[in-house]
């Protein structure tokens, strides 16, 4: 099996920027994950974002969490358990409206670098997706559009931890899944592994690398290219010694965002339309149920539910 794609954004201004290109339409089409390098957020600003994440778990978040686990006596448990994950987390939104000044415990220094780890990494995600438009042969700015609705983009950020676990074998750190949005940007730990995706029906670990960001595909992608590139289903296993750090930030479509595959994408060479249209509120409302479930039956789901009165073309200029 080939490795897994690692991509340099050192060079996509050079002369070297077709062979950036190359790599991102390959890793998109043949992974639906790849790790980005050299992506322009500073590796001592990285630093002091995971080390205050960390400070933070251990002072506001550990204990909580070996209570829980003591609550529920899953330290020994003797068959596997497939309603929960061995996770500790929180969820910070940026956008349309931050919470940030809203979750508790947060001390000033982490939330003043949370919100300007967001703006980097929102100016990033818009930056992969105007790249993916160039790979696509789509107009630039048309995957921004996509997403924005009538408040723009939904975007967040879910801070994780996953404690040493006595029991990996029975206790997944996160369940099997697709991401239901559009394009996720994860910073993960360096030295404690655990994430894996599933391809040619094998799981495939995703390296852990330092001062990288690592990018997958949602399903709304997995939409609007109609089927050229696909969400990929993706588990996180928990480990006995070490605790992994886990920040995932989705950049998605606005609530009331209509989702469709975009036209120029279909009818070349004879591809017919593959995907339903909808409005992304109502897919993440199904989603939430079924989120460890295969993805295609969310898909069908719509496929028969009529929203043509919600939809609008979306805008070319």
């Amino acid at each position: 099996m080939a490795n897994f794609p690692v991509i340099s954004l050192e060079k996509i201004n050079g002369e070297e920027r077709g062979q950036v290109l190359d790599q991102i339409k390959d890793a998109c089409e043949n992974w639906g994950f790849f790790e980005l390098v050299n992506h322009g957020i500073a590796p001592e600003f990285m630093d002091k974002v995971e080390r205050l994440t960390k400070e933070h778990y251990r002072k506001c978040m550990e204990q909580r969490f070996n209570e829980m686990v003591a609550s529920k006596g899953l330290q020994a448990v003797q068959s596997e358990i497939d309603d929960l994950d061995w996770e500790s987390t929180f969820f910070l939104r940026h956008r349309p409206v931050s919470n940030i000044s809203e979750i508790p415990e947060l001390d000033e220094k982490y939330r003043a670098v949370m919100k300007e780890f967001a703006a980097k990494l929102e100016k990033l995600a818009e930056e992969l997706l105007d790249l993916l438009c160039e790979n696509l042969g789509l107009e630039k700015g048309y995957l921004k559009r996509a997403f924005l609705g009538s408040t723009g983009p939904t975007f967040g950020t879910k801070v994780s931890n996953y404690p040493p676990c006595p029991k990996p074998d029975l206790i997944k750190g996160l369940r099997a899944h697709t991401d239901a949005g559009g394009i996720i940007l994860l910073f993960q730990d360096d030295k404690v592994s655990g994430l894996q995706l599933l391809k040619d029906g094998a799981w495939v670990d995703v390296p852990p690398m330092r001062h990288s960001i690592v990018i997958n595909i949602g399903d709304q992608l997995e939409v609007i290219t109609n089927g050229k590139y696909k969400s990929v289903m993706h588990r996180v296993i928990a480990q006995t010694d070490g605790t992994r750090m886990s920040l995932a930030s989705f950049y998605n479509p606005g609530a009331d965002a209509v989702i469709y595959p975009a036209p120029a994408l279909v009818g070349e060479e004879d591809c017919e339309e593959l995907y339903p249209k909808f409005v992304f509120e109502d897919y993440m409302k199904l989603y939430a149920g079924v989120k460890f479930q295969a993805k295609e039956p969310r898909f069908e789901a719509f496929k028969n539910v009529d929203t043509a009165s919600n939809v609008g073309q979306i805008a070319t200029a």
